[in-house]
């Protein structure tokens, strides 16, 4: 039909225009956001651009959900002021027509937001932590970069080589400060190379001092050496952690413990997926505009409904994680509590009811 395939490729190429300023926008903030982290030593700054991509990969099933809204409320909004609409409507075509077209279009991109939300999504942040756990569990002497004072894992002793050094398994005027129980020791050493004995790794100090401070008030000693060796790694690795459930599978949460986080995370993606649906209803209609007024009060009404309702799926995820609300009256209530509000509005608009009408219908039948 000419009414479908006209709104069709209007809303295609507004959902095209909002998707490509969309993700520009989204990897802009998320590539000062990770380059930040890799300034801290969080990332590896040589994988910037693969957490970026992780990241914005993560983000594309709120992407697309905002796109599909601002393109079909852009589009039927234009359709209002250029009274485009009131020409359909004479022709026979009420605003319960759009809903096939609309959904024709939005299907392809709806089933995209689900597979997104419920197997790319905790996919995309299983790779991103992997990345961050592999560069924090890295041995001391993979951090020490030279010129630069670095950190260890634990926190509790600092190296630094000299500029001069040609890499981190051997270095010039190299010096040590690190916090072991009670005792503070500071080492310089004019020289020092790594040796691997068994499973670990030793750093042995040439021409060298050591300074032992003892924090229980016992005094200072002061010691020269030829030789010294320290472990800097140490071959047995800790236990691992249990994984955070925004990194589990989404059959892995149904198949774990209904523990309230994991109830927490499954809500939030069956969020994404059922708001889809949910926004196209309302971007009919917030999009009535009155060709006389101005435009910007629909547009600001629209984004302000977006923001609300994303609002409320973070805000539910943490109500069900501190068991404030339960899975299922949660999803029935911000869920299908839209949909009902958003189906009674279309009908208002669609059959034209208007309160004051039906006051006056009620005031005639009881006169």
């Amino acid at each position: 039909m000419l009414f479908h395939s006209t709104v069709r490729k209007e809303l295609a190429r507004s959902f095209g225009a909002s998707l490509v300023v969309l993700v520009t926008i989204v990897m802009t903030m998320t590539l000062i956001r990770t380059l930040s982290l890799a300034n801290r030593g969080t990332v590896n700054p040589e994988e910037v651009m693969m957490v970026m991509g992780y990241t914005v990969l993560g983000y594309l099933p709120t992407i697309l959900s905002l796109s599909l809204f601002i393109a079909i409320v852009g589009t039927l909004s234009r359709m209002y002021r250029d009274s485009e609409m009131v020409i359909w409507f004479s022709a026979g075509r009420g605003l319960s027509s759009l809903l096939r077209p609309l959904f024709g279009f939005a299907w392809p991109v709806l089933a995209v937001t689900g597979l997104l939300a419920l197997v790319i999504w905790p996919w995309a942040n299983q790779q991103t932590q992997d990345l961050k756990d592999r560069y924090g569990k890295r041995g001391d002497l993979e951090r020490v970069a030279p010129g630069q004072f670095q950190e260890s894992a634990s926190g509790r002793r600092v190296f630094f080589l000299d500029k001069d050094s040609p890499d981190n398994k051997s270095g010039k005027n190299i010096f040590i400060s690190s916090l072991e129980r009670d005792r503070e020791t500071v080492t310089s050493a004019r020289s020092g190379h790594v040796e691997t004995i068994g499973d670990d790794q030793f750093l042995l100090l040439n021409n060298g001092q050591r300074l032992e401070n003892s924090l229980k008030g016992e005094g200072l000693r002061i010691s020269e050496f030829q030789e010294h060796g320290t472990r800097v790694r140490e071959g047995s690795a800790g236990a691992a952690e249990e994984s955070p459930a925004k990194v589990r599978s989404t059959l892995a949460l149904v198949r774990a413990a209904r523990t309230p986080v994991n109830l927490g995370e499954l809500a939030w993606r069956l969020g994404l997926a059922l708001a889809g649906i949910n926004f196209v209803l309302l971007a009919i209609t917030v999009s009535s505009v009155n060709p006389r007024v101005g435009r910007s009060g629909n547009l600001v009404f629209a984004l302000f409904a977006f923001i609300v309702y994303f609002n409320l799926l973070n805000l539910g995820q943490s109500w069900i994680a501190s068991r404030r609300i339960g899975f299922v009256a949660f999803l029935l209530l911000v869920h299908g509590g839209t949909f009902l509000l958003a189906s009674l509005w279309l009908a208002r608009q669609h059959n034209g009811w208007a309160f004051s009408r039906l006051l006056r219908l009620t005031r005639r039948r009881a006169a």
